[in-house]
């Protein structure tokens, strides 16, 4: 198990030096999607209109975070369960979207989905929410504020503590 420092702009990069198993330490900007969200995603796609965010390159972290309490930046961010992504996901990665991060396994298309394109899983801590709001430097809504918590924001890592579960070799910590 290797540990590695890496920012998100650097990922596509980095890829190939990753594996199932390895602590990653994630810095840079990751954009918040959950179920609604993603419906909104793949209906934009659908209809060939632009993302609110540029995919190519990007990190989806599948986490809804709580209102922020008096001096934080932002409330609890723990990850939510990725298979209830799993039918948007391998359109979002053939789109350019080069890592998503839950929490729980993922389905056939989704591994296999990562390993042609080039992509990777990476597993949060769940249950840990405070832990990861604490690598949260600063987020911004950036669309579908209607859906609240639900709405996607930019944040930026410092350092979020990761496990990489399915690599772009096809390895799978679920698999061993």
């Amino acid at each position: 198990m290797t540990k590695h420092y890496i920012n998100t702009s650097e990922l596509k990069c980095k890829i190939q030096d990753i594996k199932a198993g390895d602590r990653i330490f994630l810095s840079g900007v990751v954009y918040t999607a959950r179920d609604a969200a993603h419906k909104r995603l793949f209906d934009l796609l659908n209809a060939d209109k632009p993302l609110p965010f540029n995919i190519d390159g990007a990190v989806i972290y599948y986490a809804g975070p709580t209102p922020s309490k008096q001096d934080s930046i932002i409330g609890s961010c723990g990850p939510t369960t990725s298979s209830r992504m799993d039918i948007y996901t391998p359109r979002l990665i053939e789109s350019g979207l080069i890592a998503t991060i839950g929490k729980g396994e993922r389905n056939k298309q989704v591994c296999q989905s990562i390993r042609t394109h080039n992509s990777l899983y990476f597993c949060a801590i769940g249950g840990a929410g405070a832990l990861a709001a604490s690598h949260i430097t600063s987020f911004e809504v950036i669309a579908f504020d209607d859906l609240g918590c639900e709405s996607i924001k930019r944040l930026y890592f410092d350092k979020f503590p990761l496990i990489c579960a399915i690599d772009s070799y096809g390895g799978n910590i679920f698999k061993r």
